[in-house]
């Protein structure tokens, strides 16, 4: 999912391995859009990359002119924010103490 965000260049792609932490999801996907076209190009990638391998999100939360979306797999939550968002909301503080998942985007 992160592969997913980062070929259309969400921005800041982490990942938390949120297991013994919480039972909400085993692990979350936060990235970042730089602009309302950007956010919903990195909306659009990662459900339709997963539905293309036959994945569909159980629920969707947000709207789409908003500033943050959620897709949620079951055991993977993805949240897509702007900028702004993102650091109102501060997700990547608020999991601290959860693990980061190396995504090997760089490689």
């Amino acid at each position: 999912m992160g592969a997913l965000a980062a070929n259309v260049k969400a921005r800041d792609i982490r990942a938390y391995d949120l297991r013994g932490l919480t039972v909400i999801a085993d692990s979350f996907v936060i990235c970042s859009a730089s602009s309302e076209p950007h956010f919903k190009a990195v909306y659009n990638s990662v459900k339709e990359g997963m539905k293309e391998v036959g994945v569909a999100p159980l629920h969707t939360e947000g709207i789409s002119r908003g500033h943050w979306r959620v897709l949620d797999y079951g055991n993977i939550i993805v949240h897509i924010f702007r900028e702004e968002a993102r650091e109102f909301y501060d997700l990547d503080g608020l999991w601290g103490d959860a693990p980061e998942i190396n995504l090997k985007l760089d490689d």
